[in-house]
């Protein structure tokens, strides 16, 4: 066997284009379109850059308790790493360790059978159905653990907490994670049912709702017991994940909540008034509760579409794959950028 056999083969997660274009209209990643705050910029300007030389606190102990503060729960019950990608990642490898196939939906966040290819486990993607939504019937099977994003990606529906909860009955054996990336958007977070369940574990990430995608913070909520595990393998990987400057950001982030729910109140009116104009112009699209809107039109291709504007300069996101492949997801910008992207369908429409 040669060396190059003795690789490991995986697919990777394909993210979303990230172009060096300038002028560019970006709405295909999801990314918050306000700025963070003014305490995140005075965190940044009054950073004591001698403490760089210094390995950062290793439980990042001032972070992890604001956001212990901010949802009602004990510093035991935070978890935190790079990003809400590496804290999945940790979760896949800490949680998920049966022999049966660990079950999420076929539509949804395309890093899970990444993860799973990565550490060659047993899986098994649940058709959502016709509408794009998930059947809660279809998890009370056996599993190695259950994992969906609520609101789910790319279609932004949204499950209720008695929904979550029913799935949480059926499955007292198993860990279930609801990955609430875009949960601030329009949605209740699971957080009030850490109490009652200790089988469930909740990973939220600054990136959309606080604006700070450039810093890579994402957070895990548990049971203590849960998040001393991830805890451990986490040790076992990177002793310091979180860098000074990303703790102090992030407790400046924890501190000004106020106004970050406010741009996330004007995001929620842009996306609805997104809908709307859209709606007008013949799109049809899921009930979107994140800060994105997932649309198709019956007598326009959308790959078409998605061509056609960038061409224009306003980049969205297109899914090449079976049951979407007519669909755009179009992450919601500023008012003035949507009223643009608008405008912009609206001759690329007339042209037909």
């Amino acid at each position: 066997m040669s060396w190059q056999d003795k690789l490991r083969k995986v697919e990777p997660y394909q993210a979303g284009e990230q172009p060096k274009i300038k002028n560019l209209i970006k709405l295909n990643t999801n990314e918050n379109p306000y700025d963070p705050g003014c305490l995140v910029k005075e965190a940044i300007n009054q950073f004591d850059s001698s403490q760089l030389p210094l390995y950062p606190n290793p439980d990042a102990d001032d972070l992890k308790h604001s956001i212990a503060l901010y949802h009602g729960l004990k510093d035991s019950q935070v978890f935190l790493g790079n990003g809400s990608d590496e804290v999945l990642a940790l979760t896949f490898l800490t949680c998920f360790n049966g022999e049966a196939p660990v079950l999420f939906p076929d539509i949804s966040y395309s890093f899970y059978p990444v993860y799973c290819e990565l550490y060659q486990m047993n899986y098994q993607m649940v058709p959502l159905n016709e509408n794009f939504e998930i059947v809660k019937e279809d998890y009370y099977q056996e599993n190695s653990g259950i994992i969906f994003p609520n609101p789910n990606a790319p279609t932004g529906l949204l499950v209720t907490l008695d929904f979550i909860e029913d799935i949480l009955k059926h499955n007292p054996d198993s860990i279930v994670v609801i990955d609430e990336a875009y949960i601030d958007f329009g949605g209740e977070s699971a957080v009030s049912l850490l109490e009652k369940y200790e089988n469930l574990l909740i990973i939220q990430t600054f990136s959309k709702f606080r604006s700070l995608a450039g810093i890579r913070l994402g957070v895990a909520l548990g049971n203590p017991t849960l998040i001393s595990k991830l805890y451990d393998v986490k040790n076992s990987f990177n002793s310091y994940p979180i860098d000074r400057l990303a703790q102090v950001i992030g407790k400046a982030s924890m501190d000004d909540s106020d106004y970050i729910k406010e741009n996330a109140q004007k995001i929620i009116k842009t996306r609805e008034y997104t809908k709307d104009k859209l709606k007008a112009l013949g799109f049809e699209m899921p009930d979107s509760y994140a800060n994105f809107i997932f649309v198709k039109h019956p007598d326009y291709d959308a790959q078409t579409l998605f061509t056609q504007l960038r061409e224009r300069g306003i980049l969205v996101r297109y899914f090449a794959k079976p049951r979407i492949n007519q669909y755009l997801r179009i992450t919601i910008g500023t008012q003035q950028q949507m009223e643009t992207l608008i405008l912009t369908i609206e001759d690329i429409l007339k042209e037909r």
